[in-house]
């Protein structure tokens, strides 16, 4: 694709990461890779001039999705800000959500070589993670494309990067549920067993927090009937076979409109679900798949930055 203006936001994916928390993961994986502020790489500060320029590319080394580029900028500004140099220029080459081939240049960094080594690495975790699960999540997208469901994320994450890897969902054409605890209510086995009853469960809820929807789990038919009838806003269909899946659907699509339900009930199938089986799933008329393994199991895309050839530094 063309290329994009220096220091660009290489990415259309809505909504984006949050500046302040992209700013504070950058800082934690800078003092994991240097030690605390300003820290230091004692390899690339004996061996490389701090005057010296040059130029590096970033470069896909297999097919896949690309996502966290959004983060290239940030972790130049802070390596800069640490060594007390110039930033670097970006020219993106690709955005978050672009599929990318083997040897893809996705972007091209030129100035300081000390603050493009120093950067390497963090910039390296945290887009080869992210594109790892945007690859995984477009295989769910493209499987599941004209089937009208949807492939979810989980809470499921690495800690520390949540918002980078539902982030990364996004660019690969997944949808995200709940960000946390916090913001979606999901009535498990356990809360039924604290509360005594789907009912007086989803009733507490309702009480505490009216703000929030309800989600309920529900492992058979006779569960996520009794979902519905407590006032479950959507229902999490557990494990079910696909024909016990199709069964369970359709007893709650013959009561939307009815008796309080809702005229939509949204309808989301979990456990285990694979790629393979993903249509099959999607078939039984379930709004989304549940799919852990994006966050939970999903490898890193292999990238690299490689510097360009150039003459060698001079003596201090």
């Amino acid at each position: 694709m063309s290329t994009l203006p220096v220091f660009a936001t290489p990415s259309t994916v809505t909504p984006g990461l949050d500046a302040a928390w992209v700013a504070r993961t950058i800082e934690v994986a800078l003092d994991e890779d240097l030690g605390p502020t300003p820290g230091r790489d004692v390899t690339s500060q004996a061996t490389i001039p701090p005057s010296g320029t040059g130029a590096a590319e970033l470069v896909a080394r297999e097919d896949g999705v690309i996502a966290g580029l959004v983060v290239v900028g940030e972790v130049l500004d802070q390596v800069a800000n640490r060594l007390g140099l110039p930033r670097p220029d970006v020219t993106f080459h690709a955005q978050d959500g672009d599929a990318v081939t083997a040897g893809q240049v996705l972007a091209t960094l030129e100035g300081r070589t000390l603050v493009l080594l120093v950067a390497e690495r963090t910039l390296l975790n945290l887009a080869s993670r992210a594109s790892g699960v945007a690859t995984a999540t477009r295989a769910f997208a493209r499987e599941l494309a004209g089937t009208g469901a949807q492939v979810l994320d989980t809470r499921k994450t690495t800690p520390g990067l949540r918002a980078l890897q539902k982030y990364a969902v996004r660019a690969g054409g997944g949808t995200n549920k709940r960000m946390g605890l916090y913001d979606v209510a999901m009535v498990k086995d356990n809360h039924v067993v604290a509360a005594g009853s789907v009912a007086a469960a989803v009733r507490a809820v309702r009480e505490r927090f009216p703000d929030v929807p309800v989600q309920v789990e529900a492992d058979t038919t006779a569960q996520a009937l009794e979902a519905l009838a407590s006032g479950a806003d959507f229902l999490l269909l557990d494990n079910m076979e696909p024909d016990r899946l199709a069964e369970t659907v359709a007893a709650v699509r013959e009561r939307e409109g009815h008796d309080g339900v809702p005229a939509h009930v949204e309808l989301e199938a979990t456990g285990n679900l694979a790629l393979a089986g993903a249509r099959e799933v999607a078939a039984t008329g379930v709004d989304y798949l549940s799919v852990g393994a994006l966050t939970h199991s999903a490898g890193i895309l292999d990238l690299a930055l490689d510097l360009r050839p150039g003459p060698a530094p001079q003596p201090r």
